[in-house]
């Protein structure tokens, strides 16, 4: 039970990075009354005096300093994944509670050494994962874990779209710094997956492709992955802009963004027509595509096509909410578009920093799908099985998670 005590207490955040990844969270921190953005970090100049223009936050030009910031409790760490364990470790030693972008870290040794600081010092650590935390996933897991369809049996998201070639800063593009799409994208599918099947993955056999010589990193990639329940499940991703997944998902893509595309291939096409890194400035905060639509204006969000089959019925996403194919009928729910997925992280780490209870998301779920991603290029590399040992169950409860979160029952 919450303590009376902790309700509506404020929690006060600042942000480390202003790229497109924390600027996405702005506007939802604004949109909680518990919340408040009090400061924010950025090495660029232009951006923090943007920012600053915008809005009442102290301003820093380097993350220590922020993070030695008394008024700050919760650190959201945004930056490129290669500087994840460093800054975490820098926030959790000055005693910030430490929400980090995906994915947590680059190796399970700097994960593991994240966790234990974090449990040394009294902390919560979370990972944002906000593609996972989007209504239908959620609901999708609520059907699952209600037995209405019986147990869940296979799983399937497959996602195709340009990642590979939007604009990208050199580490992106270099798989040892957690480039790649199996990094940075297969994350989300490794992440949604496990969620809905409750966590725990047995093992993966995987295949990655590098296809293209100008950019020697993983584009692509198919996924078996073997739960411990019997449960199975496939992750197939492409970034290589030729089919994209939006064409099975009503035209919507990430924050249910219509995904009209007016030139074929037009991300690969245009990939030499300028500076990336400069490209890749101009989604910076206040700047273009610098913050994802509210996917409320849109429709539901979709990350690929994700369908779920359980003994006694099937279950995927329509534009509205989700499709419920059932032994006699198939039916639509209709689900609320009030709340994207970043505002159910925030949910997450309200939970956990001010009420004390458990969150999905938190260090021991967070290595478990790092490991996931890990041994998929494993499994590639070495074509064979790979088994894991870091796997974690889900231990909280997706109907009490969305009620507690003031979210429309199906």
């Amino acid at each position: 039970m919450v303590d009376p005590r902790k309700e509506n207490r404020q929690l006060r955040f600042g942000i480390i990075g202003l790229g497109r990844i924390g600027s996405s969270f702005v506007s939802a921190i604004k949109r909680q009354s518990r919340l408040t953005l009090a400061a924010v970090a950025e090495v660029r100049p232009e951006v923090l005096e943007r920012f600053g223009r915008d809005h009442p936050a102290t301003l820093y030009a380097d993350a220590e300093t922020l993070c030695k910031d008394a008024n700050v409790e919760v650190v959201y760490v945004a930056t490129p994944t290669h500087l994840h364990s460093e800054q975490v470790l820098m926030a959790l030693d000055h005693h910030k509670h430490v929400l980090v972008a995906k994915p947590m870290a680059v190796t399970i040794e700097d994960a593991e050494r994240m966790i234990d600081l974090a449990r040394r010092n009294g902390l919560s650590l979370i990972e944002a994962h906000p593609q996972s935390m989007e209504i239908p996933i959620l609901k999708m897991r609520e059907v699952v874990e209600s037995g209405a369809l019986g147990r869940v049996r296979m799983m399937h998201n497959w996602t195709y779209s340009a990642w590979l070639y939007q604009p990208r800063l050199t580490e992106e593009l270099d798989t040892k710094l957690g480039g790649g799409v199996t990094f940075r994208q297969g994350a989300h599918q490794f992440d949604i997956l496990r969620l809905i099947g409750g966590g725990v993955v047995r093992s993966v056999r995987a295949m990655t492709g590098v296809w293209d010589p100008d950019r020697r990193t993983e584009g692509a990639h198919t996924a078996l992955l073997d739960f411990e329940d019997g449960t199975v499940a496939t992750a197939v991703f492409s970034g290589y802009d030729r089919f994209h997944s939006s064409e099975l998902t009503f035209g919507l893509g990430q924050g249910g963004t219509p995904e009209n595309n007016v030139e074929y291939a037009a991300a690969r096409r245009s990939r030499n027509t300028g500076d990336e890194s400069e490209l890749k400035r101009l989604r910076g905060y206040g700047l273009a595509n610098s913050t994802p639509p509210d996917h409320a204006e849109r429709g539901q969000p979709f990350y690929g096509l994700t369908i779920v089959s359980c003994e006694r019925g099937d279950i995927r996403q329509s534009r509205d909410g989700l499709l419920v194919y059932g032994d006699e009928q198939k039916r639509e729910v209709p689900l609320p578009m009030n709340k994207s997925g970043r505002d159910f992280v925030l949910d997450e780490v309200y939970r956990s920093v001010a009420e004390g209870r458990s969150c999905v998301h938190d260090g021991a779920w967070s290595l478990a799908t790092l490991e996931l991603t890990l041994a998929v290029l494993q499994s590639g590399r070495e074509r064979a099985e790979v088994m894991l040992k870091h796997q974690v169950p889900l231990q909280v409860s997706m109907s009490e998670f969305l009620t507690s979160n003031q979210t429309t029952e199906v």
